[in-house]
């Protein structure tokens, strides 16, 4: 399998190429065009995180309940794949201890390639952004988007990060939910609110836009309905 993006990093798209008999899974609906050969098809992913209870799982975590797969008969099947909102695009390869990805940043995987739902408890509630992550592992590509541009932060002992500007970072990594400044009240008021505090040894990739931000901020300018 081969991954290209391009128009990064506002409008950025994935251009797949796949090799014969390769299947690529995806975020339902993302597909913009594809090969008149490539078969697709849709499903509740079998398998770990799987399933009906792995669909409704991520329908409660505002995924898709449904994933779909293409599959190229013959070498050279291309699939374009976009995000639903405007952003960049991260190719990831998955080795070892995995990834740990916010609930939307989703796009795609190859089959090899499993996707868990976990519950990160009262650290994700108290955020105030989604209580849920994805955990991926195995073996193969992921194709992650982001709201605006994504850049990778090194981390080497302790980083702190803005909670709504995560898109994914790697399990070698700890976290913790915790105040941006030295009051509860100066954090608040200056309104930085809560941040992750990493710990260890890892890459963060975070987003340049707040999707929730920007979505208060839009909606206060709507009329009502």
């Amino acid at each position: 399998m081969n991954v290209e993006i391009v128009h990064q990093p506002d409008s950025a798209i994935a251009h797949v190429t796949l090799e014969s008999g390769e299947e690529l899974v995806a975020e339902a609906g993302c597909m913009i065009a594809m090969s008149g050969y490539i078969n697709a098809s849709t499903t509740l992913r079998q398998g770990k995180g799987g399933g009906i209870l792995g669909g409704l799982k991520r329908l409660v975590a505002g995924e898709s309940l449904f994933l779909s797969v293409f599959r190229s008969p013959t070498s050279g099947g291309e699939v374009f794949l976009a995000p639903k909102f405007m952003g960049d695009i991260l190719l990831y390869k998955v080795v070892g201890m995995g990834l740990v990805v916010q609930s939307t940043s989703y796009l795609a995987s190859e089959s090899n390639v499993d996707i868990e739902l976990g519950f990160q408890g009262f650290k994700s509630v108290f955020s105030g952004e989604s209580v849920f992550w994805l955990n991926i592992t195995g073996n193969g590509y992921v194709i992650l988007s982001s709201f605006g541009a994504i850049y990778e932060i090194n981390v080497d002992g302790e980083y702190i990060v803005d909670t709504g500007h995560i898109v994914a970072f790697e399990k070698s990594l700890s976290f913790e939910i915790t105040k941006a400044g030295s009051s509860w009240m100066g954090a608040f008021l200056g309104g930085e609110g809560l941040v992750c505090k990493f710990k260890g040894q890892g890459k963060i990739y975070c987003q340049s836009h707040n999707g929730g931000a920007f979505g208060r901020e839009i909606g206060s300018k709507l009329p009502a309905r």
